[in-house]
């Protein structure tokens, strides 16, 4: 192997052991600013993936600016997230993720059709006022939904002993108001658009067991990061912005961990010619309790806040 070689095969070991050590001490990794682009491929080459991606791009209109190749981005967005992870939520006004149902890039599909509803949406202009955000929830065939997360202790223990004859799904339409005035007060951090914690739990309790991974690379505030957090979920966060990285960071009380330059830039070359090694996920955090491994393979042994 070449000295070029050895040293990208060092940078990337030393770069997944600082991620390893920093799941394992904090539950989450806030990675430094970086474009969704460049974030996700850093992620591909270091063999990381994740049970679900959480994926909440300003939506071409309002706060954000526009652009005229909209469609075009975030389906380029959602091809270099498919190999990342089994579910995708990707958010946005009705109008605007409509254009995207026909051009789901496989092997995602369209599981189900969201729909966050809120009746407190302040009218900043005289006439309709939305009343509710979308979320289009994407997955690969093969992967597998945690309807036990919402299941209550009784259907719970019929579902163990393989009593439940029908099993409900998980909730189509997300209620919660909009963090806004007094509502949400303490919740809020100065994030133009921030979304409810209440809210990205249910996606994450979707596509999840406790001790799994979930990806977030435009994450403004750091909500996914709390969620997860939250219900023993680990996760991996990043976002272009150096305020809203900031920002997580005070809310979730955790530093950014510092990448190599080298595989912030243009990494494809130094990684040339090395197979991507699988990424060991710790067994322990500090939200799962004692004596109990990361894993789908325990989620039946717990009942959900």
């Amino acid at each position: 192997m070449s000295g070029n070689s050895n040293r990208a095969k060092k940078l990337f070991s030393e770069t997944r052991e600082n991620i390893q050590a920093s799941l394992s001490e904090n539950g989450v990794v806030i990675l430094p600013p970086m474009d969704v682009l460049v974030s996700s491929r850093v992620l591909n080459l270091l063999g990381i993936s994740a049970q679900t991606t959480i994926l909440d791009p300003w939506y071409n209109k309002g706060v954000g600016g526009k652009r005229d190749d909209y469609v075009e981005y975030i389906l380029t967005v959602l091809n270099a997230m498919q190999p990342l992870s089994e579910h995708v939520f990707l958010w946005g006004f009705p109008e605007i993720v409509a254009h995207f149902i026909e051009k789901i890039p496989p092997p995602l599909q369209l599981r189900c059709w969201l729909t966050w509803f809120y009746k407190n949406s302040p009218s900043m202009i005289r006439g309709w006022r939305s009343a509710q955000m979308t979320c289009l929830h994407l997955s690969k065939p093969d992967a597998k939904m945690h309807v036990e997360n919402f299941l209550n202790e009784v259907q719970l223990q019929k579902l163990k002993h393989g009593k439940l004859r029908f099993i409900p799904g998980p909730p189509s339409v997300i209620e919660e108001p909009l963090l806004c005035g007094f509502v949400g007060r303490n919740e809020q951090t100065g994030h133009p658009s921030q979304k409810p914690v209440a809210v990205i739990e249910r996606l994450i309790l979707m596509g999840t067991a406790r001790g799994e991974l979930v990806l977030d690379l435009m994450s403004g505030a750091g909500t996914s990061g709390e969620a997860a957090y939250n219900n023993e979920r680990f996760s991996i966060i990043c976002d272009i912005s150096e305020e809203y990285t900031a920002m997580a960071e005070k809310r979730l009380g955790v530093r950014r961990i510092a990448l190599p330059s080298a595989l912030m830039g243009k990494v494809d070359g130094i990684a040339e010619g090395l197979e991507p090694k699988k990424f060991r996920m710790p067994f322990k955090n500090g939200r799962l309790p004692a004596g109990i491994e990361a894993g789908r393979d325990h989620q039946l042994t717990f009942l959900m806040k």
